[in-house]
C-alpha cells in the first residue's frame, strides 16, 4: 500500500515515516501544501496523511483543490487544532476522516485500515481467480481452500496480481504502486518478493499462476509456463 504523508513537521514526517514503513507501507512524503497537491496529483495513492497547518499551502485548500480536479484517494487530516468548527471544515473541504494531534500511533494504523477498508469495499471485499481467493478486509488468502500465509508486503502483491488478471504488470508498474520514491529500480526486491510469492501460491499446486514474461514483467493469468 502507499502512502503521501504531507506534514511540515521534521521530527512528526520522519517518526510516521519510520513507523509506516516498519508496517509495510510505501510512504512518500511532502513537507508543505503545494509540493503535496502535486504528488497526489501525477501519482496513484492508497491513502494521503495531511497535516492542517501547512506552509505555502494548508491543508483545507490542498484537500479541496485535490477534490476538485477529481482526485478521490482517501485523505485522513492531521490536526493541532481542537476547535470542532476546524475538523468541520475539513470534513467540508473533502477530508474523510481527522485525528488530532497529539495521537497514538496505533490509532493512526486503525484509521488508515478504516479508510482503505471502505475503499475496498466500494469495489469489491473478495478477490478470487483461478481457485485462489483473497479477503481484502481481514487479510487472508487461500488457494483451494487451503490457507497462505503471506506478509505485509507479500499480500499487496498478490492483490495487485489479482486487480489485474491475465494483465502484464512491468517492474516499474509493481515498483510504482509496492515502494516509495526512494525505491531503487536497480535492486532485485522485486524479483525476490515474486520469488516468495510463488513458493507460497505455486510450489504446492499442479499449476503455477504466477509467470515471468521474459523483458516484460508478470502475470498473474491460467495458462501454461
Amino acid at each position: 500500500m502507499r502512502v503521501l504523508l504531507i506534514e511540515d513537521d521534521k521530527k512528526i514526517s520522519a517518526a510516521l515515516t519510520k513507523g509506516l514503513r516498519t508496517e509495510s507501507y510505501a510512504v512518500d512524503t511532502a513537507s508543505d501544501g503545494i509540493s503535496g497537491e502535486e504528488l497526489a496529483t501525477i501519482n496513484d495513492y492508497d491513502l494521503i496523511i495531511l497535516d492542517i497547518m501547512l506552509p505555502k499551502q494548508d491543508g483545507w485548500k490542498t484537500c479541496s483543490n485535490l477534490r476538485r480536479n477529481n482526485i478521490l484517494t482517501p485523505v485522513l487530516m492531521l490536526t493541532a487544532l481542537d476547535d470542532v468548527s476546524d475538523k468541520i471544515k475539513g470534513l467540508d473541504e473533502g477530508a474523510d476522516d481527522y485525528l488530532a494531534k497529539p495521537f497514538h500511533f496505533g490509532e493512526l494504523l486503525a484509521r488508515m485500515r478504516a479508510l482503505t477498508r471502505r475503499r475496498s469495499e466500494a469495489r469489491s471485499s473478495v478477490l478470487e481467480y483461478y481457485g485462489v481467493k483473497l479477503d481484502l478486509n481481514t487479510h487472508t488468502a487461500y488457494r483451494e481452500d487451503k490457507e497462505i500465509q503471506l506478509s505485509t508486503k507479500e499480500f499487496a502483491l498478490l492483490e495487485l496480481f489479482m486487480m489485474n488478471p491475465n494483465k502484464i504488470l512491468s517492474r516499474e508498474l509493481i515498483s510504482e504502486r509496492l515502494w516509495d520514491m526512494n525505491f531503487d529500480p536497480r535492486s532485485n526486491v522485486i524479483e525476490a518478493f515474486v520469488k516468495f510469492l510463488r513458493q507460497k501460491i505455486d510450489r504446492e499446486f499442479n499449476k503455477p499462476l504466477i509467470h515471468t514474461v521474459r523483458g516484460s514483467g508478470y502475470i498473474f493469468a491460467d495458462r501454461e509456463e
